[in-house]
């Protein structure tokens, strides 16, 4: 039982790997380190070992053409390269370390730069948030109805649309003063809500027919 959970009876894989050449390629990749690794406790040197479809199958389960895609992928990527040598001729794969090495960088860089991104955008949410509280407690210090806070806050921290730098309508002024500003807000919310009275102009018609009903009753 115990050779059934050895390290021998799994093939592991690198999860940023297999997402980046298919899992497919990372199973043979990982079949083929292990096969490198024992060529190099024998004695190998030059990095140069040989393989065979049959072996490879016996571990992957891959079939020769589903080998032969996966290693025309990983040679795409520069991972692996082949050739054929020694009678009969046996096929020979040598694994470019640096290359994998440098993938892997790549996508630890990609990961820690998007996260990195992401954390500046939550601060920069979490700054604009913090500034439009602040905008809101001074405003509500000021002592007029809650409709003309209201409307005055809604309109003054609306924001730009930008992710990475965000201001609000206020912040865009050159010079502010809230309590100016505020008053300024409310005299013409006065003036707006002012009922207004707009006695209708009478048209050169009405006023004929004015004149016409007078002199009627005159008659």
């Amino acid at each position: 039982m115990k050779h059934l959970l050895s390290s021998s009876a799994f093939i592991v894989l690198n999860k940023e790997l297999a997402r980046q050449v298919g899992l497919k390629e990372a199973i043979l990749l990982a079949d083929l380190i292990s096969k490198e690794e024992y060529f190099i406790s024998k004695g190998m040197t030059d990095g140069w070992f040989f393989n065979t479809e049959a072996n490879i199958e016996a571990d992957t389960t891959l079939n020769p053409y589903h080998q032969r895609k996966c290693i025309k992928t990983l040679k795409t990527h520069q991972i692996i390269e082949t050739k054929r040598m020694g009678i009969p001729a046996k096929q020979y794969f040598k694994i470019n370390e640096q290359q994998v090495m440098q993938i892997l960088n790549n996508l630890l860089v990609k990961n820690s730069t998007t996260i990195n991104k992401n954390k500046e955008i939550r601060i920069i949410n979490n700054t604009i948030s913090n500034r439009r509280n602040d905008f809101v407690f001074e405003v509500l210090t000021f002592n007029y109805d809650e409709s003309i806070l209201n409307g005055f806050i809604d309109y003054w921290t609306e924001q730009t649309k930008s992710k990475l730098n965000p201001k609000m309508k206020f912040e865009l002024n050159k010079t502010w003063q809230t309590e100016l500003r505020l008053k300024t807000w409310a005299s013409n919310q006065k003036k707006w809500d002012k009922p207004k009275s707009n006695p209708k102009s009478m048209s050169k018609l009405d006023a004929q027919i004015n004149e016409w009903q007078k002199a009627k009753e005159l008659l």
